[in-house]
């Protein structure tokens, strides 16, 4: 099966009172869940079964009679790019090589903040906020539903996801206290930096 579910890096209740354990046996054990299980289903069968979720997502994009496998593999594999960002007593000020690319690209840690809040407020729906790298350049970007930088080419460092069922059990409406709550308290940067090519 090309499509598996990851166990968490870290213990469900760990980035209480940000992201409840409630909010992730939804997210990650329902949601999640069912972009595996309902992508394992769609490739079953057909010359994507034994390929990388990234190598699928690629050649299936833009390709409406594939619609459904792109939605349910480029899902699965935002969400485990997704869970990879965070962790417990994470957030606030990044350190290593990002920090002087985010200085260098934003003008500041404060500018790089307000930038990816701001893509994650007006993503209009459901969708996912980005910090990319293009080229040299650190860039934020926003995607609609299930769609995701590495199926433009394009070298993802960080993501938000804005999608209701990431925030809604905790925050109801308020997503711009979910992605500022993220941004203080759960980003993991050591990943961000593991992503920086």
């Amino acid at each position: 099966m090309a499509l598996t579910l990851p166990d968490l890096s870290f213990p469900t209740n760990s980035l209480e009172p940000y992201i409840s354990a409630k909010t992730f046996e939804f997210h990650h054990g329902k949601h999640h869940k069912a972009y595996v299980d309902n992508g394992n289903k769609l490739i079953a069968g057909t010359e994507f079964e034994n390929q990388d979720p990234e190598s699928i997502v690629k050649k299936v994009v833009g390709d409406t009679s594939k619609a459904a496998i792109f939605n349910n593999v480029a899902q699965a594999w935002n969400h485990s790019f997704f869970w990879k960002c965070m962790k417990p007593k994470g957030g606030g000020a990044p350190t290593g090589p990002v920090a002087q690319k985010i200085q260098a690209d934003f003008g500041s840690f404060e500018k790089f903040a307000e930038e990816l809040k701001n893509a994650g407020v007006t993503q209009f729906g459901s969708g996912w906020a980005w910090l990319v790298q293009k080229g040299a350049k650190l860039e934020i970007m926003k995607t609609a539903n299930a769609d995701t930088p590495i199926a433009h080419g394009i070298n993802p460092l960080l993501t938000v996801d804005v999608w209701e069922h990431a925030y809604y059990l905790d925050y109801q409406n308020r997503r711009p206290d979910f992605i500022q709550a993220f941004i203080e308290n759960i980003i993991n940067w050591d990943f961000v930096n593991s992503n920086l090519k």
